[in-house]
Parts: structure tokens; C-alpha cells; sequence
């Protein structure tokens, strides 16, 4: 069953927050636009990259005025020792990334890979009266495009009709 159009499953969860243990809820997103991406495992090879992307353009979706919240079924600690080795991570990790152990986070989306116990690739957008707006899912090996997920926020955030390839700005589909 899709998520789309259906408010967000309220959660609860332990996630590394700028180095420190810190529980997270869906309350805390209460109100405002936000996306939860997962990805399957720590020390990985194609996960860095899409962390790294997400991390890159963070302050983009600050400015419009999106959380972003990463998550995989790995551990605090093994967050904490991924995300602190320098030549991974150079920049460090600044948003929430939520350690799903128990996989009751992933399950609650929809996207848990069952048979290996670890999340698909999938994105969630949340807009600030807690609806799901989008879902996007892949399969393990290949990695998604954080400025595409940028560009679908905005064009959500739009309140317009935005063809294919839309971008902030232009005009929208009369």
C-alpha cells in the first residue's frame, strides 16, 4: 500500500546527531517539510556518495525550509565510526541519521529489505502538515540524485503544476 497522501507514520528513533546519541521523533518534524532517506548498510561503497550529496546540499534545503533526516538499520556506534573517518566523510555529517536496529523505522515505511534486514534505497518527502508527498524507492546497488529529490521538494513546496525537468523559477504547466 502507498504512503502517498497518507499522514506520516509516527515514529521514535536513536540517531547520530552532529557526534552525539540523541532520540528523535516525528514530532520533531511536526510542522515543517522534511525527507528521510535510507540507505542499507555503513561502510559501504555507493552509500558514501549519496550521504555525502545530501550533505552537500543541506543548506539548499534549509532554504527551503526542508529537514533532511538520513537512516539505516546500523548502529549509533557504527554511525559515530563511519561518519568520523575523514577520509570517508571529509566534511563530517551534520544532519540527523537515524540508527534503525530493530528495524521498526524501516518497517513502519514500507521499506525494509526483509531477507537481509536492511532498508532499500528509498526517500520519503513529508510536507508540514505531515502528509506524504512522495515516495521513491531502489533497489540496493544503485544510488539516487539529491539534487533531483532537492528539485521534487521544490516543485512540491511550488504549489504548481511542474512538467518534467521543472526547476525553481520557471514557469509552470498552464
Amino acid at each position: 500500500m502507498s504512503l502517498i497522501g497518507q499522514n506520516e507514520p509516527e515514529w521514535k528513533a536513536t540517531a547520530y546527531v552532529n557526534g552525539e546519541q540523541k532520540e528523535i521523533s516525528s514530532s520533531d518534524y511536526a510542522g515543517k517539510w522534511h525527507i528521510i532517506y535510507w540507505y542499507p548498510l555503513d561502510f559501504t561503497f555507493v552509500c558514501p556518495t549519496e550521504i555525502r550529496g545530501f550533505e552537500k546540499l543541506k543548506k539548499e534545503f534549509e532554504a527551503e525550509g526542508i529537514e533532511i533526516i538520513g537512516a539505516s538499520t546500523d548502529s549509533f556506534y557504527s554511525h559515530k565510526a563511519w561518519f568520523e573517518d575523514k577520509s570517508t566523510f571529509p566534511d563530517g555529517v551534520t544532519h540527523p541519521v537515524v540508527a534503525d536496529t530493530s528495524h521498526q523505522f524501516s518497517k513502519a515505511f514500507g521499506v525494509l529489505k526483509e531477507d537481509l534486514g536492511v532498508a532499500f534505497r528509498a526517500t520519503v518527502l513529508v510536507d508540514d502538515k505531515g502528509v506524504v508527498r512522495s515516495v521513491a524507492i531502489n533497489d540496493l546497488e544503485v544510488g539516487r540524485s539529491p539534487s533531483e529529490i532537492l528539485r521534487t521538494a521544490q516543485a512540491f513546496k511550488s504549489g504548481g503544476l511542474c512538467g518534467a525537468d521543472w526547476h525553481k523559477g520557471e514557469p509552470f504547466v498552464a
